[in-house]
């Protein structure tokens, strides 16, 4: 079990250091899944994918060097990226970008993040996936780690899923280029996901 107590995030992020102790924090408990308030906000720089700015409502769980938000486009019932958050307002493009703490810290956000969304959904796998740079089909320049619970034949054939990732990602770059009204889900509709997450992790 994550040993926690619900905290506020700090303003700003820790200085990034190899010697960091990261101390982990969670949101608050939702009390209702339909009418939570958003969750504690870092500075409103914080919260971006690349260059793009993301509504802190999207946001169900942080640490001091990543964060988790649900997916405007998602694959799969429970689908949700993990990001590093942005030091001193840069973000970083590529995996091999992160620090030790940070790749630690996204790795374990990844993975506890994971487990609860496997159980919620009554999944029985976890697909992690990265996507390193513009070859490997990264169409924003921001590491972040797909985590999407699986079951049994929800692709008719498994591999078929990292396809899926890559139409997503160009379906997401070029909506967030047009920055245009959401038709897939309304920001209503992912803020309750964002909720019932958030309810996870207290």
């Amino acid at each position: 079990a994550l040993r926690s107590r619900a905290l506020l995030l700090p303003l700003t992020p820790p200085p990034r250091t190899g010697t960091a102790t990261l101390r982990r924090r969670t949101w608050p408990r939702a009390t209702s899944s339909l009418s939570s308030p958003p969750p504690p906000v870092m500075e409103a720089s914080a919260y971006k994918f690349g260059p793009y700015r993301i509504d802190a409502r999207e946001v169900f769980h942080a640490t001091p060097l990543s964060y988790a938000m649900v997916n405007l486009r998602p694959l799969l019932p429970g689908h949700i990226l993990c990001f590093g958050i942005l030091i001193a307002e840069v973000y970083m493009k590529r995996f091999t970008d992160l620090s030790t703490d940070e790749t630690s810290d996204l790795w374990v956000t990844a993975k506890e993040v994971g487990v609860r969304l496997e159980q919620y959904h009554k999944a029985s796998s976890l697909t992690f996936a990265i996507q390193d740079g513009p070859q490997a089909g990264q169409t924003v320049p921001h590491v972040h780690i797909h985590v999407i619970p699986r079951k049994k034949g929800d692709f008719e054939n498994n591999d078929e899923i990292y396809d899926a990732i890559d139409v997503k990602e160009k379906e997401l770059k070029e909506k967030l280029d047009l920055d245009v009204e959401r038709k897939d889900r309304t920001m209503e509709e992912m803020s309750h996901e964002a909720n019932e997450y958030r309810a996870l992790f207290s």
